[in-house]
């Protein structure tokens, strides 16, 4: 989601086109579909600072579970999960620095 793939340049240096790569695709288990879900809903709602992306933006968290129909509880269960998401998100961005 936040890493990415090659550039034109790099597929023509081994003589490939934009149309020689598939898209990838992955699976999401069914109980992390939930904290998926609000993670690329949040997509814009990153904090930022002069090195990039520091944080997700926690003050709109729930009013985006609450957008996309998920109940105070339900948020509170996928909160832990959002944080592993976006711990990783964050270091693959600071890797493409």
């Amino acid at each position: 989601m936040y890493e990415a793939g090659p550039s034109d340049a790099d597929l023509a240096a081994f003589g490939l086109t934009r149309a020689d790569v598939p898209d990838e695709e992955f699976g999401v288990f069914p109980d992390a579909w939930p904290a998926f879900v609000t993670f690329n809903a949040l997509s814009t709602q990153w904090r930022t600072g002069f090195g990039g992306a520091v944080g997700l933006d926690y003050g709109v968290i729930g009013d985006v579970t609450t957008f996309l129909g998920f109940s105070k509880k339900q948020t509170a269960t996928l909160f832990p999960d959002l944080q592993v998401m976006e711990a990783e998100a964050l270091l693959v961005m600071s890797e493409s620095k």
